[in-house]
């Protein structure tokens, strides 16, 4: 039986401070509350630990698709099922629409139970709230990561580098 996840949010940052966050895989535990650790091993690949139902869980995932401001998405590449997608779309210049949609396989009793009385997405609304508060209140993002990812295949944006896809603020 495979959970599927719909939660959004709207955040009253501008919509690169909203994504440059996001990028910030390692910082996740900040605000995602079933995530122990993320470790990005490199620009498209994470290993996961999570605890869902007081049960631990790792996983690695690759990101399958970032595109700097509208997109990121991922997937577990062995093992149980894990994917998302996050959408970034503007509302205004200081105003943001996170959209999450998420997939994962429940184990055991407690997971199956949670999904089917819809906690898991309960849940992950509220952690979007969390994300909401700890960007508006902190106003800035803590780092970024320009790059772009198509089909799991990273084509990075190092500072210095100009992006052609991206309007020049000069």
């Amino acid at each position: 039986m495979t959970s599927t996840i719909h939660a959004d949010v709207d955040v009253d940052v501008p919509i690169d401070v909203a994504y440059d966050q996001w990028t910030q895989f390692e910082s996740f535990p900040d605000f995602l509350s079933g995530v122990e650790s993320v470790t990005q091993l490199d620009d498209t690949r994470l290993h996961w630990v999570v605890s869902v139902g007081g049960v631990e869980r790792e996983f690695d995932a690759i990101i399958t698709e970032q595109r700097p401001d509208e997109v990121i998405a991922w997937r577990s590449t062995e093992g149980e099922l894990h994917s998302g997608r996050v959408v970034f779309t503007p509302k205004s210049p200081e105003s943001t629409h996170i959209e999450v949609e998420m997939a994962w396989e429940p184990q055991g009793f407690v997971e199956k139970v949670g999904a089917a009385l819809n906690i898991d997405e309960a849940q992950v609304g509220s952690d979007l709230r969390d994300f909401k508060h700890m960007i508006e209140e902190r106003g800035v993002e803590t780092g970024a990561w320009r790059g772009d990812v198509r089909d799991g295949r990273s084509s990075s944006v190092r500072p210095g580098d100009i992006d052609p896809d991206r309007p020049s603020m000069l």
